[in-house]
This record gives C-alpha cells, sequence and structure tokens, in this order.
C-alpha cells in the first residue's frame, strides 16, 4: 500500500485535567500468594478473606475520567509514591513507566509533568528496555525497574513494580503524559519478567512467573487476582475530542461494569490464548495443560464496509484466523494492507486513481465501517472514520484513520488492530479471569455499541453547519492525522 501522509491541526488546543462465573481451587501455594497480595492493599481496598475451596469476591470498584490530546493519546491520573501524574492508557501492552529526573533526552526535557524522583527509587531487581510500535525504530523507553505505592481510580497497591525511565523518545512525554499505563495480560509484562528472573535466579521453567503475578505483576493484574474487586476486571470508553474531569463521557472504570450498564446488555466474546507455538508461555509445571492469554484479542467473523463484507485478505500469515487486537494504545484502526487499500479504493476515488494520493471524499456522503464480533456488528462512528482534508475546507475529508499494519506472526497473530476509533464508538469490557488456571475461569471481553441510529444524519448535519461557519467544526471536531502507535 502507497504511503500518503496527513496533517494535524487542531481546531482548539486541549489540556489535559488531570454475575461473571467465580474462579474456584487454586493450589495451596497460590491461595497463600493470594492471601499475602490482600495484606499488600492500602485503603481505600478492604482487606477479603478466601473462603475454603472458593474464591469471595470483594464489594470495591472505582472509576476516573480520562483527558486526551487531539483525539490521539488518552491519558489517565495515577499517583507513584508521591507523584500525583497522567500516564497513557494502553490495553496493547502490560507494563507500567513513568519518567524519572535522570532522563535528560529531548522529549523529557520538554514535558510539564513532575519526573519520579531518582533519590525515592527502590529497586525491584534489574532494568527493562520497553519498545512500541511497528517496528525497531518505533517508540523506546529503557531504565531500572523500581517499586512503589500506586494509586488508580481510588484504589491503591503497595509495592508496585514499574520501570522509572531514564531515556525515551515518546512523544507522548510532551503532551500531557508522564509515561504509559500497560492494562495487557502478566504475559507480555518484560518489568514483571525481570522482577521474577532477579527474585529466583533466572528459573528455567514458568512457575515462579506465573504464580508471582499477585505480587509482582501489573497494577491492574494485581488487583484482579486480589479477590477484592467486585469481578476482576475493567472497561473503558474514550471521549471524542473532549476533556472531561468528571468521567461522563471517557472514563476507566476498575472491578465492575460503568453505572447504568447491565452485564447482559454487552455481548461476550472468549479472548484468544497463545500456546507455546504461538509465542505465548509454556505452560507451569504444576498446570501443564493451560494456555495463557497473551494479548486482549478476540476472534472476529468479519469486516463490513457501507453495508458490504469485505473479502478476505490474501497476506501471508492470515491463515492464522480473523482476529482483533483490542488497543487503546493506536489512535487508528489498523488492518491488513491489501484489505486497507480495498476500503480506501471504495471510499475514494482520487485513491483508486492513483494509489499515492490521500484517500479523500465528500464529507458529507459519510462511511460506515463495522466488524462483525460474537455474532452482531459493532460500527465505528463516521466521525471517527474520516478528518478534514484542508482546514477550514467542510466539502473534502480523507480517510486516515484506517491504516496498514504488520502480517500476523507469532506473538501478534492479530489480521486487526481497533484503536481509539473503536473505543469512542463502542464500551468495552475486559475481564481477567483466573490468570492461573484461565482454562477454570477464561478471559473475555465484552462490548456495546454506543453508535447511534442516525450516526449519518448527525454527520451530514455538523457538515452543513461547518459550511456555514466558514469550514470550521464544533469543538467536537478537531483535524486530527494518523499517529503510529504510542
Amino acid at each position: 500500500m502507497a504511503s500518503f501522509s496527513t496533517l494535524c491541526i487542531s481546531v482548539l488546543v486541549l489540556l489535559l485535567d488531570l454475575n461473571f462465573a467465580s474462579p474456584v481451587n487454586s493450589p495451596e501455594r497460590a491461595v497463600s500468594a493470594l492471601a499475602q497480595a490482600k495484606r499488600s492493599f492500602d485503603l481505600p481496598i478492604r482487606r477479603t478473606a478466601l473462603s475454603e475451596g472458593s474464591w469471595k469476591r470483594g464489594t470495591d470498584s472505582g472509576s476516573t475520567g480520562l483527558g486526551d490530546f487531539l483525539d490521539l493519546f488518552y491519558m489517565v491520573p495515577i499517583t507513584i509514591g508521591e507523584i500525583e501524574t497522567a500516564v497513557i492508557l494502553d490495553t496493547g501492552s502490560s507494563d507500567l513507566w513513568v519518567v524519572s529526573d535522570a532522563c535528560n533526552s529531548t522529549v523529557c526535557e520538554n514535558t510539564n509533568m513532575p519526573p519520579y524522583p531518582s533519590a525515592d527509587i527502590k529497586p525491584a531487581g534489574g532494568s527493562v528496555t520497553l519498545l512500541y510500535g511497528d517496528s525497531s525504530t518505533g517508540t523506546h523507553a529503557s531504565g531500572p525497574v523500581a517499586q512503589d505505592v500506586a494509586a488508580i481510580a481510588g484504589l491503591s497497591m503497595s509495592q508496585q513494580p514499574f520501570a522509572a525511565i531514564s531515556d525515551t523518545n515518546s512523544t507522548a512525554v510532551m503532551h500531557g503524559s508522564n509515561g504509559i499505563f500497560g492494562l495487557g495480560f502478566p504475559s507480555g509484562s518484560q518489568v514483571q519478567a525481570t522482577v521474577i528472573d532477579a527474585r529466583f535466579n533466572n528459573p528455567s521453567t514458568t512457575d515462579d512467573f506465573i504464580l508471582g503475578t499477585v505480587d509482582d505483576g501489573p497494577l491492574l493484574s494485581r488487583f484482579a487476582m486480589s479477590g477484592s474487586l467486585e469481578q476482576p476486571m475493567f472497561s473503558v470508553m474514550l471521549q471524542r475530542d473532549i476533556i472531561d474531569v468528571s468521567g461522563s463521557n471517557g472514563s476507566l472504570t476498575v472491578g465492575k461494569l460503568p453505572d447504568g450498564i447491565d452485564n447482559s446488555s454487552l455481548t461476550w466474546v472468549p479472548v484468544r490464548l497463545y500456546g507455546p507455538a504461538d509465542g505465548g508461555l509454556n505452560p507451569p509445571q504444576f498446570a501443564p495443560d493451560e494456555i495463557y492469554p497473551f494479548r486482549w484479542e478476540v476472534p472476529i467473523e468479519g469486516v463490513i464496509l457501507d453495508g458490504q463484507v469485505l473479502p478476505a485478505s490474501n497476506l501471508s500469515g492470515s491463515n492464522s484466523g480473523l482476529s482483533a487486537l483490542l488497543d487503546t494504545g493506536n489512535s487508528v484502526i489498523r488492518g491488513p494492507n491489501d484489505v486497507v487499500d480495498y476500503v480506501l479504493t471504495q471510499v475514494s476515488s482520487a485513491f483508486a486513481d492513483n494509489s499515492d494520493a490521500a484517500p479523500t471524499f465528500p464529507c458529507s456522503a459519510p462511511h460506515d465501517l463495522a466488524f462483525q464480533i460474537g455474532g452482531k456488528t459493532f460500527p465505528v462512528d463516521p466521525r471517527d472514520f474520516m478528518s478534514q482534508n484542508t482546514p477550514g475546507d467542510a466539502s473534502t475529508c480523507v480517510a486516515d484513520h484506517v491504516v496498514a499494519t504488520d502480517p500476523p506472526r507469532p506473538g501478534a497473530l492479530f489480521s486487526w488492530s481497533l484503536g481509539d476509533p473503536f473505543f469512542k464508538s463502542n464500551l468495552v469490557a475486559f475481564y481477567y479471569g483466573n490468570l492461573t488456571y484461565p482454562s477454570v475461569d477464561p478471559p473475555r471481553i465484552g462490548f456495546l455499541s454506543m453508535v447511534p441510529v442516525n450516526a449519518n444524519s448527525i454527520v451530514q448535519s455538523d457538515v452543513a453547519q461547518a459550511q456555514a461557519n466558514g469550514g470550521m467544526f464544533g469543538s467536537a471536531h478537531p483535524i486530527c492525522f494518523e499517529l503510529d502507535d504510542l
């Protein structure tokens, strides 16, 4: 697919203000570890005892509003030690990191967020280099692994491992964020692996890693394993170019579904499990038949554009099955090169005539991109499919929110990556299940469409108003651009 560039100009300068099945019996060692994890919680989490032979659900949950920068970075407030800051919400990765005052890279020198003090670092063992994006030249962040109290959405955890970054090129650091909050599974956590290797002298099996999640795993994984939450889950809904401190629009909810949302209204789909041959974890000796989740990835039945099912990809690796990664750290929708080319050709006569041209189309003729998941259709709001092609021109738009991704490969078997445009259109709930024995209570993702039935009419009305306003959309319609992951 030919590349094309698009411009990012904002109309406004945005600033950041800051009854599932219960898991059952675990081995004696795991129960003991879980009991220890409960004692590691700080207020306002209440301790919850384990009853014999089962888990007892707690009553704790929390919710917080999100900030955003140009619909590209979605940030959540977090406290680590004495530092109150904001970090990128990223379901596509598993590690928590914040910039420390030891970082003197260009982006660190231009951040307006308080760094984590190097003098406060309590070493947890080793250091990490975290890589993001689609290539080796993408975003990186490196530094020692530390531990401190971490609090989010009113919930707190002591001795939480995180990376205190001393070098990074993440441009998100310059736009209201001080790091990344990975909400992925423990199996994808380099921080946890580094801590476990240091603590157990590079163990040859995964037993210590899997049983160590309760003490050294990613923050929300530890919450999920505690038994203190109402449910071992979180949910995400992103706002569309709105800073909303109250959380009435964009929000992260931990331990339950958002208020007013019923479990039965969501479509629940099992998360894809990754065996060793797929790039996943080797099973532990205490559970040799278990297969563990690696990414928040689900099977999808098809992709639909303007009511027509898109043809399957012919690219190498596509035979791994049609699936999608749910990734809040991705600012666009990503798909197979040949299918994305087909989409852009269908919506844009300019692109159909010249694949080097920007895929433009009339703003007043919106397009519907949707994904079939769990037997239902979940659309992307047409406002999140397009951007203005030129500032001050409300007649021509560009399909710059759908771009190509790498072919499926071990460790990344998904063919589609559903980023922020999908989360602005759908409430997505992430259920961890039993992280020690996934076969007992499998992880799954729930979907609820938030796109109004008259979405196309809304777009046409907005376009008419913008044309009457000199080509300028209202504050809820920025001029955005395609951004590589993070």
